[in-house]
């Protein structure tokens, strides 16, 4: 039964904090400045801006703090607002490597280079393939290399000439016949001018056309003339190829100095070792391979060769580049070596394959991420973590073979220095403080967000210049002063501390938005964001109604009038979303004398959690210390939350439980009018505990259902009365005397206010005659003697105890 008179019951103003309109000086945010910056976080803007211009190993940036906080707009407003520069930017080219051609050579290029440099490439190429050709064939260097042909020749005639004349003397000559591939010299003998083959003079002599004397002669000459033939070739032969030899190296000089004229500008422009290796191989790929047609039966496209693949390049060349990674899956961050297919439908890869990714795109710079996005991700925490502890990005890990089956090229790893700023909830943070060692070296920097601001005139004019900044930015409707009173305090609903407002300016502005669009083209009025407010919880409230449906059909039991020994509303909570919904949940307790002791039945059935059980556990030390006897308590006692089919957690049910027990205990029932929450310790103070508004309000909308009486209401924790931010219609009963509210910081104001009986306090041991707990202590010493053997094992203090406990409570213990 409710009691007006108590000093715990909370009045109107004590339950609805209200902010006055005339707090602002503004009549609408038409003339409020807008919010450029985020509000209210100062030391987390203190830690972004050191860790942004720190250049020290180790200060990556861990934002930390809840959704809506600002923290991706405050991280993007710092990096623009300081907008650093650096003279360390560079482009990233990949080249074939001739030597090694499964790891294409990595170049890097001063900052806006690298396509200038593709180009000149593209043009070395394209002469290799055909001017290179045409100027060793145009004049002056064709008539060079006619001389030391035609001198070659000089020298081959020079040493084939004596033994022409000798055969010539002798009446034969050299003749070259073709026999197969391979042209052949032979000696032939001469009859009437012309060289006959040997068979033909042998049978010219038989003929009798030739005398037989010249056949003699040419047979007995010729194994003279074959062997000084055979020597004459040879030396023929050697000085052929020596000629060929000095033609081709001259060739292959004139090509070299053709080559050095085109290049020597671009060893100029980029005087790095890596470079100078490149056109070093390329010119000796040109000379060895270019200067004669091929017979591949391919025609190979030197411009791909040759070619460049810039997988960085920037047109700013001071800034530092900001990247925000929306995925950061393990290909986006490292990038990847894309296949091409091949004859035969083989994938093969090269350097022209190779893309960067964002921590590429991110050198000198940043790169932002969102945790849990990261994590979702399979690899990519392991390879961001890598990459930043070895200072090198490899775009293809060896151990990351498994990302592309047909990469075949494992390109030279490119060194990055990169600030990483990610941005997540606590929770993560300490997730990952526990689970990665590499985490607290690499992330020094630690950016925390509030979640809450000072409720003060500050804080409340940087509500309205929020607004102001979407009024501004989105086209949203100006707000009258006392619409941005009731989103202050709906700011301080959701913060539900005392003296504090929400920072999550996120829900603020989404309440704003709807409110906006219930006023149309009018100026939004308190009325608007009252319903604004009322539609977003209204829309995520099914679990709610059907709750409520369940309690009008009587298919889960709540009274809310009447009395009930060993059952007490608790109160509970469900969430959707970011919205938290109450409701009562009956508990109930049954005793007798046994050695059990106390039993969690949630436990048994394996629905408690660690917390809730703990909470249980707290109720035997505070019952010990509540009822002081010099006997062991012997009963068995067990508490349940009824018609409850999923797990349980949480020790705010502690409180009522403790209460129903007692009840249980004595016999003396409780008022089903009132519904109880809180945490207690084993002192029996009355702890805080979380959703006290909506625990609140939902016990309201049950004794509303049923019809309020005037003797409803709820006992919460002293400790929790500043952060009540009630619904108007809840404020209102409370208003009228049809519902309170109660406060109390121990158990024994709530089991007085809950049983209509005092408590007692503790004197010498003992209780006053008549209060809840004096019967308590009769019961138990009662339910001792029960649970005893036989009345043998008592001793003389025991007996006497146990008379004078027979003497004092048969009018006091029901059912004694």
């Amino acid at each position: 039964m409710s009691n007006p008179k108590h000093p715990g019951r909370l009045t109107v103003d004590q339950v609805h904090w209200r902010c006055a309109p005339e707090t602002f000086e503004f009549e609408t945010t038409q003339q409020v400045d807008p919010a450029i910056e985020v509000l209210g976080q100062e030391t987390a803007r203190q830690a972004i801006e050191f860790g942004v211009q720190c250049r020290a190993p180790g200060q990556n940036i861990y934002v930390r703090g809840e959704s809506g906080t600002g923290r991706m707009r405050m991280v993007a407003q710092r990096l623009d607002r300081l907008a650093l520069t650096t003279d360390q930017k560079q482009d990233y080219c990949y080249v074939h490597n001739f030597s090694r051609p499964q790891q294409p050579r990595l170049l890097r290029l001063p900052v806006g280079t690298a396509r200038r440099f593709r180009r000149q490439l593209g043009e070395v190429a394209e002469f290799i393939s055909g001017g290179l050709a045409q100027a060793l064939n145009s004049e002056p260097l064709r008539s060079e290399r006619v001389v030391m042909q035609q001198a070659v020749q000089s020298e081959v005639d020079s040493l084939s000439g004596p033994l022409e004349e000798a055969l010539a003397a002798s009446g034969m000559a050299l003749v070259s016949m073709q026999n197969g591939p391979v042209p052949q010299t032979s000696i032939f003998p001469v009859v009437e001018g012309q060289p006959v083959p040997p068979q033909q003079l042998q049978a010219l002599v038989a003929q009798g056309k030739v005398p037989a004397e010249q056949l003699a002669t040419f047979e007995e000459a010729l194994p003279k003339f074959n062997q000084q033939m055979l020597e004459t070739r040879q030396a023929v032969a050697e000085k052929i190829r020596e000629g060929g030899q000095a033609i081709r190296q001259w060739t292959e000089m004139a090509a070299t100095g053709l080559l050095n004229e085109l290049i020597d500008p671009i060893r100029s422009e980029y005087p790095y070792a890596a470079v100078n290796t490149l056109l070093d191989e390329i010119i000796a790929d040109a000379i060895e391979f270019r200067l004669q047609p091929q017979d591949s039966g391919e025609d190979l496209d030197l411009s791909e060769l040759y070619g460049v693949n810039i997988v960085l390049t920037q047109d700013d060349r001071d800034h530092r580049p900001v990247v925000v990674e929306r995925s950061p899956s393990l290909l986006n961050l490292l990038g990847t070596v894309e296949p091409k297919w091949g004859p035969g439908g083989a994938a093969v890869s090269d350097y022209r394959g190779i893309s960067g990714g964002a921590l590429l795109r991110a050198d000198q710079g940043y790169l932002v991420l969102e945790v849990a996005d990261l994590l979702n991700e399979p690899g990519a925490w392991r390879a961001l973590m890598k990459t930043l502890r070895n200072g090198q990005l490899e775009i293809v890990p060896p151990e990351m073979g498994w990302m592309k089956p047909h990469v075949v090229v494992q390109p030279e790893p490119i060194p990055i220095q990169i600030r990483v700023i990610l941005i997540g909830d606590p929770a993560t943070y300490f997730a990952l403080d526990q689970a990665d060692p590499d985490f607290r070296e690499l992330f020094k920097v630690l950016a925390d967000f509030d979640s809450e601001l000072v409720r003060d005139r500050t804080s409340a004019n940087q509500y309205a210049s929020v607004v102001a900044y979407l009024s501004l930015h989105e086209g949203l409707p100006h707000f009258h002063r006392t619409a941005i009173a009731a989103l202050v305090e709906h700011g301080a609903r959701v913060a539900a501390r005392k003296g504090k407002l929400t920072a999550k300016f996120g829900r603020i502005a989404d309440i704003a938005r709807e409110a906006a669009y219930l006023a149309g083209d009018q100026t939004v009025q308190r009325n608007q964001v009252i319903e604004a407010i009322s539609r977003t919880k209204q829309r995520a409230s099914m679990p709610s109604r059907k709750f409520q449906e369940m309690v009008e059909s009587e298919t889960i039991m709540v009274q809310t009038a009447g009395q009930q020994v060993g059952q007490v509303n608790g109160l509970a909570v469900m969430r959707s979303g970011p919205l938290t919904y109450g409701f009562p949940a009956r508990i109930t307790a049954s005793i007798g004398p046994g050695r059990a002791g106390l039993i969690n039945i949630e436990g048994r059935a394996q629905m408690s959690g660690s917390i809730h059980t703990k909470g249980f556990h707290i109720l035997g030390g505070l019952l010990r210390r509540l009822l002081p006897i010099e006997h062991p308590l012997a009963f068995s006692a067990s508490l349940a939350f009824e018609q409850s089919y999923g797990g349980i957690d949480g020790d705010s049910a502690s409180g009522a439980e403790i209460v129903c027990l007692l009840s249980a205990l004595t016999g003396l029932p409780i008022w089903q009018s009132m519904a109880m929450t809180g945490a207690i310790d084993q002192q029996g103070h009355l702890e805080a505990i979380g959703g006290v508004n909506e625990k609140i309000e939902g016990f309201f909308d049950a004794c509303n259902y049923f019809g309020l009486n005037g003797e409803q209401g709820v006992v919460i924790p002293k400790s929790n009365a500043g952060d009540l931010q009630l619904r108007e219609d809840v404020t209102d009963s409370i208003a009228s005397g049809q519902f309170h509210v109660y406060a109390v910081d121990n158990i024994y104001d709530a089991l007085e206010l809950m049983t209509g009986v005092a408590a007692g306090t503790l004197q010498d041991d003992a209780y006053p005659e008549g209060t809840l707990l004096h019967q308590a202590m009769n019961r138990a010493t009662e339910y001792w003697l029960q649970t005893l053997a036989s009345p043998d094992q008592l001793t003389s203090v025991e007996r006497e105890q146990s008379l004078e406990s027979d003497a004092d409570s048969p009018g006091n213990l029901p059912g004694s």
